[in-house]
């Protein structure tokens, strides 16, 4: 059963089309993987689906409720992380989880009790009654997801959950979510890592200049592509006519389908590359232009955005602004 259906959801500000004509499905019990660049539209989708922003058309449902009709009946039903951390930095961890479901008109008595089962599962309940501005980034991001959770939403949406952790952290956060997918909870996930896309989604979507360029499942994509893929960049200093040149040696070997250019660069894809580097070798170093680097690997989610968009996805390694709050200092 599809838990968020969207149909040709389109979103605009002024002259700038954030988000393109987008249609997708994410089934119950699953982690939907939400992958592109910065500006590629992640954001604006996922505040149109939590009702922080209304779509220009198109239609949206969420657990059964529609996002323009019943925008209180699907905040009741999810549970929202931002880039940005929305903790009190003046209260302890296990009171703003306590308000946060206060504010989801939990009873005291209730909120307390689900907050204390959540701060185990994320492993805050030793640091509980710290003072939440004391907390590291790792831990203020567990802090942000126990407050998504406070109400056992149906679905989770996670924007970029990891931008800003460092690797320990990250691995940490990924395994936290995949043992909460295992208890039950349908995460829609927001990312611009591919290694994380890979690890956490069972499902994927990619999206570039707000449409989505390909869907499936990881593996799905990653045999799409073809087979190996060969790179050969061109040393410093090489020119258009060398890439043009290196690429029409290429595509009169392999076929013209095989072979795409990104800068200073050309990409071929092949099965079993390992057996024919030597002709390509051998073609290459016939047009005269030298090259740097020769790389061979195996499908890669990389690889697959490369052949959907034909350029490669740069992520924006920054550490996400804060709503951390910190009113007074506490005696």
């Amino acid at each position: 059963m599809a838990l968020i259906e969207v149909t040709d959801l389109y979103k605009s500000f002024g002259d700038v089309r954030a988000v393109d004509g987008i249609s997708f499905a994410v089934e119950e019990g699953t982690i939907f993987g939400f992958l592109g660049p910065n500006g590629a539209g992640k954001t604006t989708t996922i505040r149109i689906l939590v009702t922080l922003s209304k779509q220009t058309s198109g239609s949206a449902v969420v657990a059964g409720v529609d996002v323009s009709s019943d925008p209180h009946g699907v905040r009741s039903r999810v549970g929202y992380a931002a880039q940005a951390t929305g903790i009190d930095g003046d209260l302890t961890g296990f009171e703003n989880v306590v308000l946060q479901g206060r504010l989801h008109g939990m009873s005291k008595r209730d909120a307390s009790s689900e907050a204390i089962r959540i701060l185990e599962v994320i492993s805050l309940s030793d640091v509980q009654d710290r003072r939440a501005g004391t907390y590291s980034g790792g831990m203020a991001r567990r802090l942000d997801l126990a407050q998504a959770l406070i109400h056992r939403p149906a679905v989770l949406f996670l924007d970029e959950p990891t931008t800003g952790l460092d690797p320990q952290n990250r691995h940490a956060m990924w395994q936290y979510l995949k043992e909460l997918n295992e208890d039950g909870v349908t995460i829609f996930l927001t990312t611009q890592y591919m290694e994380e896309a890979d690890e956490l989604a069972d499902d994927l979507a990619i999206i570039d200049h707000g449409k989505i360029v390909v869907e499936g499942s990881p593996s799905e994509l990653k045999r799409g592509v073809g087979g190996d893929s060969v790179t050969l960049t061109l040393r410093p200093g090489s020119g258009p006519d060398d890439v043009a040149s290196v690429a029409g040696a290429l595509e009169t070997l392999l076929g013209a389908a095989r072979v795409k250019t990104v800068e200073n660069a050309v990409v071929a894809h092949l099965e079993d590359a390992s057996s024919r580097i030597a002709e390509i070798v051998r073609a290459v170093d016939a047009t005269g232009v030298p090259i740097g680097r020769l790389e061979l690997a195996e499908p890669s989610l990389d690889q697959v955005f490369l052949k959907h968009t034909g350029s490669r996805l740069r992520v924006e390694e920054v550490k996400p602004a804060s709503r951390l709050s910190r009113r007074r200092k506490r005696p």
